[in-house]
C-alpha cells in the first residue's frame, strides 16, 4: 500500500459543506458553491455507492452502538444519527427504565448461551 493518493471521506466532506452553508460568516457566493458541490456529492453517493457488505454493516452497527453508549457525548450521538439517517436507518428514541434495561440485558445473555 505505497499509494500517495489521499482519499477524502465523502461523509466528512458533506458535513463540511453543510457547515459552510449554515455559517453566517461565509459569503453568499461561497454558500452557493457549497450548495452546488453538496448536491453533486449527494448525487454521486446515491448513484454508485452504498453501505452494503459486512464492513458497511459493521460500521453502521458501530454508529448504532454510539447512540446507546452512556459515555458518548451528545455531539457524537448527533453525528451518529446523521450518518444512520443518511444510510436510511432511523433509530427510534427508546427510554427504558432500569428494570426494562436489566430484563433486556439478561435476555441478551440468555440468547448468547443458546
Amino acid at each position: 500500500m505505497a499509494s500517495n493518493e489521499h482519499v477524502k471521506n465523502p461523509g466528512r466532506v458533506a458535513a463540511g459543506l453543510r457547515a459552510s452553508i449554515k455559517n453566517p460568516r461565509v459569503s453568499d457566493e461561497a454558500k452557493a458553491h457549497a450548495t452546488e458541490r453538496l448536491q453533486e456529492l449527494e448525487s454521486q453517493q446515491h448513484a454508485g455507492t452504498d453501505q452494503s457488505g459486512s464492513h458497511g454493516n459493521r460500521v453502521l452497527g458501530g454508529y448504532k452502538a454510539t447512540l446507546h453508549n452512556q459515555h458518548t457525548s451528545e455531539e457524537a450521538k448527533k453525528h451518529a444519527r446523521e450518518i444512520l439517517n443518511a444510510a436510511g436507518i432511523h433509530e427510534p428514541d427508546i427510554d427504558l427504565d432500569d428494570q426494562q434495561h436489566k430484563n433486556r440485558v439478561l435476555a441478551g445473555y440468555k440468547a448468547a448461551l443458546h
